[in-house]
């Protein structure tokens, strides 16, 4: 099985001050000597490590941790999209063969659909050049600019991170459904299972809260466009590694061989090129 999602940093109190008093566990550094254990307690073979800071700094940290660590199978980096440097730091990159994509922090841009804007995907015209994937990171209002987004670009392959970040905490699914099926339409997008428990409530989630949008995504999706996804460390701050998977593993049980090999493994290494 393969972590198609998480995270590592060293911790600094204002580069890191996205990460909120509710989540408190989290402000330690976390590195690959601190998810191997994890890992190899839950079978898990080995990760993808996604940016969380908006750096070439950040992509240089992670490719010195993946170099070094056999447990990190690909990075998602961060590349100024709209900067006038990109093609030259596209070609620059593509010379580390365990840089499989990137991903800008959507759901924090002031104008929601910043990734219609033409600078933006300009630089998203340049990833599809170099052959790089694009991780899509939103808040569930922006779901319904990415179907325009899949469109423009049906050579790229797009992976929707957390499942568009549902509001499960408060139940509400009517309208992510409709915003994902249209989404699900695009055979160019994928979904990350991942940061479910995040988004319930964190004190107090069940895994029955999460059924719905677990069945919503492998009945639009099908099981050849889903991948598992820890969001480790950040899922500490609402449960351990082990539920997150027990959840999607439960779930997922009844499935056949050929659609759980897929989900832990078949989709994110032919989605990442591993």
């Amino acid at each position: 099985m393969i972590d198609s999602h998480q995270h590592f940093w060293i911790y600094d109190q204002v580069r890191h001050s996205w990460i909120p008093d509710e989540y408190a566990a989290i402000r330690r550094d976390f590195l690959p000597e601190d998810l191997a254990p994890v890992l190899l307690e839950n079978q898990i073979s080995g990760c993808i490590a996604v940016q969380a800071e908006q750096t070439l700094a950040e992509t240089d940290f992670l490719l010195g941790l993946a170099a070094n660590s056999p447990i990190v199978l690909g990075v998602v980096g961060w590349v100024d999209l709209r900067g006038n440097q990109l093609e030259k730091e596209l070609e620059y990159y593509s010379s580390f063969p365990l840089l499989k994509g990137f991903r800008h922090i959507l759901q924090g841009e002031h104008e929601r659909d910043a990734f219609l804007r033409p600078d933006f995907t300009a630089g998203l015209a340049l990833l599809e050049k170099y052959g790089f994937s694009y991780d899509i990171l939103v808040h569930a209002d922006q779901l319904q600019y990415i179907p325009a987004l899949a469109a423009a670009f049906p050579g790229l392959a797009f992976v929707l991170d957390h499942l568009g970040k549902p509001d499960i905490a408060s139940g509400e699914i009517s309208s992510w459904k409709n915003h994902m099926q249209a989404i699900a339409a695009f055979d160019n997008v994928s979904c990350k299972v991942s940061g479910m428990i995040t988004e319930a409530d964190l004190k107090n989630w069940k895994p029955s809260d999460l059924h719905p949008y677990l069945d919503t995504v492998a009945a639009l999706f099908g099981m050849n466009r889903l991948m598992y996804g820890s969001d480790w460390p950040v899922c500490l701050a609402a449960g351990s590694y082990a539920a997150v998977k027990d959840i999607v593993l439960t779930h997922f049980g009844t499935f056949s061989d050929a659609e759980q090999h897929a989900f832990f493994n078949g989709n994110v290494s032919a989605f990442y090129k591993l």
